[in-house]
């Protein structure tokens, strides 16, 4: 999604433990990330002048210096400078996401009746295989009450929900290969003879190419709906459910998230902001030795917590005149999950910006003992 806001990216190496406390951006190593106030003295406290940058040291120097943020002015204690901080907030690391869980549950089928179970699943790639989603249904027929008992009884719940497990978990036909079936994408549970329990399966990680130029990281996840009624399969849409088929109810207890803080997402976000701080050889191309300024500081396997800073430009009268859209800039700071530079880097952006906003919290578990993200619409 475009904003057009100018991002510039400060990936914080595993191996920095601390902010540099002395010397100016010149004085940086490769990598090293530090805060410099509006004399480019390294500083941990930066509401004391009224600006401060956040700077990185390069590899390669060549007809360049150090990547530098814009002006950026919290005035968190102070009175005489002039804010241009619009958004201040933390990504926690998270890299493991929930998968969704729906419990079917408030069986009312009688005697005979013949049922029929849709799911229809959605994510990224699963959208561009299946129009609106992989759709398939199941039907069973239940039991038939025993001799002389009355067919408008309820059948065995029991018997019922084992019935459409039977069936879920059947193969899908082996003459093509390719053909998938609900197994691929989901577990089912027989829960004390009344719920049926269906729960996603994490998506596949998809294929890594050896590409500096490729964009293989993609935010994704499984979402799916239930649908339980009377009579056979439909090919109707279920936008509006026909409330007098209705013989059981969906509820989702646990929905599914995104990851985040990943590795493989800050690869990608290193390739996507690579330009904006390049002084020259701005261009990724196919064969890594044109790529001769591209620095990548992340670390395989290291989960990030990650900083953003959204701000207009410090000198207002920049954009005194123009026939332009008028851009703010954005800074990302990814760190270590946990580590002791990551709050170290929070204290000091606090003493200028104040309290981070920090509203996501890491859900791991696809127990439904454990509290689960909201239910969203």
């Amino acid at each position: 999604m475009a904003d057009f806001s100018l991002t510039t990216l400060f990936v914080v190496p595993v191996g920095q433990t601390t902010l540099p406390s002395s010397g100016s951006t010149q004085d940086l190593t490769a990598g090293q990330v530090g805060i410099f106030d509006n004399n480019y003295v390294a500083t941990t406290t930066p509401s004391t002048g009224p600006y401060f940058y956040v700077a990185q040291g390069r590899e390669n120097t060549y007809l360049q210096g150090s990547k530098r943020s814009d002006k950026i002015a919290g005035c968190n204690q102070q009175v005489s400078c002039r804010p241009n901080v619009t958004e201040w907030y933390k990504v926690t690391g998270c890299p493991t996401a929930t998968n969704q869980i729906t419990d079917v549950d408030g069986w009312n089928v009688k005697c005979g009746d013949v049922v029929t179970l849709t799911l229809r699943a959605h994510s990224s790639y699963i959208d561009t295989l299946y129009f609106n989603g992989f759709t398939r249904s199941v039907t069973v027929q239940a039991p038939c009450c025993d001799c002389g008992g009355d067919p408008c009884d309820t059948v065995d719940t029991n018997a019922l929900i084992n019935q459409f497990i039977e069936k879920l978990e059947a193969q899908a036909p082996g003459i093509n290969p390719d053909n998938i079936s609900f197994n691929t994408f989901y577990t089912f549970e027989n829960v004390g003879g009344t719920i049926l329990r269906i729960t996603g399966k994490p998506l596949t990680k998809y294929g890594q190419p050896c590409d500096v130029a490729a964009f293989p990281f993609e935010y994704d996840r499984m979402y799916f709906r239930t649908f339980v009624y009377s009579g056979p399969a439909t090919t109707a849409d279920f936008i509006v459910a026909d409330n007098c088929n209705i013989v059981a109810e969906a509820t989702v207890i646990q929905t599914s998230n995104y990851p985040t803080g990943s590795s493989e997402e800050f690869i990608q976000l290193e390739k996507n902001f690579y330009s904006y701080q390049a002084g020259y050889l701005k261009h990724l191309y196919r064969m890594n030795g044109y790529n001769a300024n591209f620095e990548s500081y992340v670390s395989a396997g290291t989960t990030y917590d990650s900083y953003y800073i959204k701000f207009n430009e410090y000198d207002r009268s920049a954009y005194s005149w123009g026939d332009y859209i008028k851009e703010d800039s954005t800074v990302i700071i990814a760190v270590e999950s946990g580590s002791t530079i990551g709050s170290d880097i929070q204290t000091a952006l606090e003493d200028a910006l104040g309290a981070v906003l920090d509203n996501n919290v890491c859900i791991t578990t696809t127990s439904t003992t454990t509290a689960a993200p909201p239910v969203v619409a």
